[in-house]
């Protein structure tokens, strides 16, 4: 979809040197800032990591999504019973624990890529392979 936004001069001047500052567009660099802006704004207390090849969506003073998932995945039980668990076992309140599953829910095929790759690594490490 093609649009066209009209910003401030100093805010077009900060989005063309941040640009320049990661060596991207800042056409790319809007995107982002955008998506990640508006997926904040959706899901509370959630915010971003990582270089800008790899963003990865996390709690605020806490782990990644994917890691609150796939620590979910290993434990037993219904939902609810793995949120206590997780919650008793880690810094977690109940709430973020569920904040991170509602923010997997909308971006549940990135989340399992990031599950699925982490899987991969650690077996290539255990049978000696280079990652």
């Amino acid at each position: 979809m093609s649009t066209s936004f009209r910003v401030s001069e100093s805010a077009g001047r900060r989005l063309v040197a941040r640009a320049a500052q990661e060596g991207t567009s800042s056409t790319a660099l809007l995107n982002r800032l955008i998506r990640e802006g508006v997926d904040q704004l959706e899901h509370p207390g959630i915010v971003f990591r990582g270089p800008i090849h790899d963003r990865r969506a996390a709690l605020a003073a806490g782990p990644e999504i994917w890691e609150v998932v796939a620590r979910l995945l290993e434990l037993e039980g219904p939902v609810e019973q793995r949120i206590t668990v997780l919650s008793g076992q880690s810094d977690l309140q109940s709430r973020k624990i569920r904040a991170a599953l509602a923010y997997a829910r909308e971006y549940g095929v990135e989340i399992g890529a990031r599950i699925g790759r982490n899987r991969q690594a650690a077996e290539a490490i255990q049978r000696g392979e280079p990652i």
